[in-house]
C-alpha cells in the first residue's frame, strides 16, 4: 500500500484528469494508482494526502472519523478576539452550523513559500493570520467561516491532517509516508 503527502500549489485541481486548461495533480505526481483522500480547493494550498488504499481514503475524507484538519489562514484585517471566539464555538452557515473549532491568532508562518500570484494587498487594510482546526469538511468551509465573522480569507494553507503535516515539504513536492503516522498523537 502506498500513501503520500503532497504540498499542493495554488491553482492546482485536486484530481489527475484534465479539466480545461487548469493544472492537475498529474503535473506533479507520476506515481500510478494513488488518488486524493479528500479535496483541497483550486485556490487553496498545502497538504493533500493521496493513497491507493480505498478504506484509508474513506477514513481520511469522511468527517465521521473525526480526523482533524489544521489550516493557516491569512485574513483581511486584524482579527478580533470576538471573531476568534465565534470561530471556536461554531458558525451558522447556509448549510448548517459548523462544529466547534480550535482557533488561535498566529504570526505569519516562517516556512512559507511565496504565492504566485501574490494575494491582493491594500495599503490601508492590514492582514493577520489564524490557525484553525476543524473536524468536518463542508465545501469551502474555512473561507465561509472567516467571512461570516467579518474577516475574509486572502490565503488558505492546509497545514495538517491528523498528525501528518507539511513540515519541510517544499511546494509542489510529494513524499511517501507510513499510514500508521496518521494515527499518532
Amino acid at each position: 500500500m502506498t500513501t503520500i503527502r503532497f504540498n499542493k500549489p495554488f491553482q492546482v485541481i485536486s484530481q489527475f484528469s484534465q479539466e480545461g486548461d487548469k493544472t492537475t495533480l498529474a503535473a506533479f505526481i507520476k506515481l500510478k494508482g494513488v488518488y486524493p483522500a479528500g479535496r483541497l480547493d483550486y485556490d487553496s494550498e498545502g497538504l493533500l494526502l493521496l493513497t491507493d488504499n480505498g478504506s484509508l481514503q474513506n477514513r481520511i475524507a469522511d468527517p465521521k472519523h473525526k480526523l482533524s484538519k489544521t489550516y493557516w489562514a491569512q485574513v483581511e484585517g486584524e482579527i478580533s478576539d470576538d471573531a476568534i471566539n465565534h470561530l471556536q464555538l461554531g458558525i451558522q452557515l447556509k448549510d448548517g452550523k459548523t462544529r466547534p473549532a480550535k482557533c488561535l491568532r498566529i504570526k505569519e508562518p516562517t516556512a512559507l513559500w511565496p504565492r504566485t500570484p501574490p494575494i491582493r494587498e491594500r495599503k490601508n487594510i492590514p492582514t493577520s493570520w489564524i490557525e484553525l482546526t476543524i473536524k468536518e469538511g463542508k465545501n469551502r468551509q474555512v473561507r465561509r467561516m472567516t467571512a461570516a465573522v467579518g474577516f475574509p480569507t486572502l490565503r488558505l494553507i492546509r497545514y495538517a491532517i491528523g498528525s501528518i503535516n507539511l513540515n519541510e515539504l517544499p511546494q509542489g513536492e510529494w513524499q511517501e509516508i507510513d499510514e500508521a503516522d496518521l494515527h499518532k498523537k
